[in-house]
């Protein structure tokens, strides 16, 4: 019977020591690293596909007409200012500057006897051998020779423009693209004989939203085209030189709802040429930004939430819209403010209502380990 109210009473005991380790276990309370939403000056970076331009680029054509006797250059090859590029058979044209000039020559000489004539009547009138009339007939005689011998140097002004048009050179320091005719060839007036190219700096067109362009104009409102920005090459390298935003268009299309900007690069090493593809990096300027780390963040049905701390130290799930994401943070749009307390880490064991036990970890030197790579702008 002893026995029996032994094992009993040991039943007992054990009994209470686990309802007091249940109870033990279920007032428990996690620790969870929190930290502050925090505010700091930044820089955004936007990238844009660009058309990339030669600063000067032209098309050498012909302009005059005839064979093709020398090339003195070729394809990719650099020239300087007025060097010689082509050489057009020039006999025709030096026939015709020839003629042009004994034309002058009759012309003046004509010009010569006319004056002369009128001085002598002009004796003969002056004894009253003749009259007036032949005084004026004599000097309109002069003017009729005038006129012609100024329509004879203007054909020979011409046929001598024609003679240097036979030579084409270059405009401009340069390189040049694809010559399509070979010595030999019949060239015909306007006749494209290559292209020129100038990339010593060269243009990169993109084109904005306006929201983006908004962006950019608060970002920089004494002076807006100093911006500097970044180009970057096909293969994902960047240009070795910055470049500057030099100019933007003065209206939106209205079809697509983008401006266009021009950024001008140095490229003194010619690596970009016209035509090549890459992308424009603009960086913008944002003062006092809402910063949230992001592994401080998951998605809830298609929203961004952070579990916030209240004054009791409860975890409170909270959405937020982020803007941009710069490293290992979002730049909060809306639905949070400075200071809030959020979950930094273990957001995976917390729930909302959750009693937690927090742990502080300043921002600061969260932003401190972090590297200082380029932001990205969140598609």
């Amino acid at each position: 019977m002893k026995t029996l109210q032994c094992l009993g009473l040991v039943a007992i005991l054990l009994l209470a020591a686990c309802q007091n380790k249940n109870e033990t276990t279920s007032t428990q309370v996690n620790t969870f690293p929190i930290t502050e939403v925090l505010v700091k000056d930044t820089i955004l970076s936007h990238e844009y596909v660009a058309d990339v331009h030669a600063h000067r680029n032209i098309e050498v054509r012909a302009r005059v007409k005839g064979y093709l006797d020398y090339i003195f250059t070729d394809e990719g090859k650099a020239v300087k200012a007025g060097q010689l590029l082509f050489k057009i058979n020039d006999e025709e044209y030096k026939a015709r500057y020839n003629e042009a000039r004994a034309s002058v020559n009759s012309a003046t000489a004509e010009t010569h006897a006319a004056e002369l004539e009128v001085d002598r009547i002009k004796m003969l009138v002056d004894k009253g051998v003749v009259s007036d009339t032949e005084l004026r007939i004599a000097r309109s005689k002069v003017e009729m020779a005038q006129a012609k011998l100024l329509e004879a140097k203007s054909t020979l002004e011409q046929a001598k423009i024609n003679v240097q048009h036979t030579e084409i050179r270059a405009p401009f320091d340069g390189t040049i693209d694809r010559i399509p005719f070979k010595i030999g060839s019949l060239i015909d007036e306007g006749h494209l004989l290559t292209t020129l190219f100038d990339t010593k700096n060269i243009y990169a067109y993109f084109k904005v939203s306006e929201q983006d362009y908004l962006e950019y104009v608060k970002s920089h409102p004494d002076d807006r085209n100093s911006n500097e920005v970044v180009f970057i090459l096909a293969d994902g390298s960047e240009h070795q030189t910055p470049g500057y935003i030099e100019t933007m268009e003065s209206e939106f299309d209205t079809s697509t709802g983008t401006i266009a900007f021009r950024a001008n690069f140095s490229n003194p090493s010619g690596l970009i040429k016209h035509g090549a593809t890459g992308k424009v990096k603009l960086f913008n300027k944002i003062e006092n930004a809402l910063l949230v780390p992001q592994k401080a963040t998951f998605e809830l049905q298609d929203k961004t939430c952070v579990f916030m701390v209240d004054a009791n130290n409860k975890a409170v799930l909270k959405s937020f819209i982020p803007k941009t994401r710069i490293d290992h943070y979002y730049l909060v749009e809306s639905g949070l403010k400075p200071g809030d307390k959020i979950i930094y880490e273990g957001i995976q064991g917390v729930r909302d209502g959750m009693q937690i036990k927090p742990l502080s970890v300043p921002g600061d030197s969260l932003l401190a380990k972090t590297k200082n790579s380029l932001p990205q702008k969140v598609s």
